[in-house]
């Protein structure tokens, strides 16, 4: 098969004329999103522009420090990510939080190049990295859903939590009820995405595999493992950052801080 066909750069400069509609919208609604989308999308350019660059040497150098340095860069601002978008304390939440994403990555990174693929070296950069960016990126969005949910429900219902309490619950048995509705919000969404793979999205790792001239059956069979892997990776974070911080964030009554 032949291998992608690039996109030179004058090209990759006229895909951004289509954003003109969307900003148009965005503008004539009076949204105040303009801005932000504006900024976000010249961020998302120079981000990955410099990344790219960056990714050939560390792909080449191919250092297993060097590659594990950078995973864990890439879990500092993700763990950041998550407290600013949730509006928690990062002082409370930033050390649960990136624990628990740290334990989550290392665990599904073991298994999945490790075990399912067998590498030799399960730090070669160009597993490691684009597999650890698509768990991270992929379960943000989770996680940050799960503790806005959890934590805004035990703020808004903590009369109830202080009667479950009363009635001889422990706190861990209190808080059943508030980890349950977080779960349900949060992989909803999730579990109806992992449904609807092949009958009407290709996902992006499948798609970047049979355009780069891979096998469709290699792709399908990877992209298999890797929404898996996603699954499991939002699950095991959700409950960490949730066990771990709760910790942190419950005084010596079982009454909950200050977390904003």
């Amino acid at each position: 098969m032949k291998g992608v066909t690039d996109i030179g750069y004058l090209s990759l400069f006229l895909g951004y004329i289509i954003l003109i509609i969307p900003f148009y919208i965005l503008w004539y609604y009076k949204t105040g999103l303009l801005k932000d989308a504006f900024w976000a999308f010249i961020r998302m350019t120079i981000q990955l522009l410099l990344v790219g660059f960056y990714l050939e040497f560390i792909f080449d150098l191919n250092s297993s420090l060097l590659n594990i340095s950078w995973v864990l860069l890439m879990t500092v601002l993700a763990a950041y990510t998550v407290i600013n978008r949730s509006d928690l304390n990062i002082k409370e939440f930033f050390l649960p939080i990136f624990i628990a994403i740290v334990l989550s990555v290392l665990i599904i990174d073991a298994y999945f190049l490790g075990f399912i693929i067998k590498l030799n070296n399960i730090f070669d950069a160009r597993y490691l990295i684009p597999i650890t960016g698509m768990l991270l990126g992929n379960s943000i969005k989770t996680i940050i859903i799960a503790l806005n949910t959890y934590y805004k429900q035990l703020k808004k219902e903590k009369e109830l939590y202080k009667w479950y309490l009363a009635n001889g619950a422990t706190k861990q048995e209190a808080l059943i009820p508030f980890k349950k509705e977080a779960l349900i919000i949060a992989f909803n969404p999730v579990i109806a995405n992992v449904a609807i793979v092949g009958l009407i999205s290709l996902p992006g790792m499948m798609t970047g595999q049979i355009l780069g001239g891979s096998n469709p059956a290699v792709a399908v069979k990877y992209q298999i493992m890797l929404m898996i892997m996603v699954f499991s990776s939002s699950i095991f974070s959700v409950f960490l950052s949730i066990y771990f911080a709760d910790k942190k964030v419950f005084d010596d009554f079982d009454n909950l801080k200050k977390i904003g």
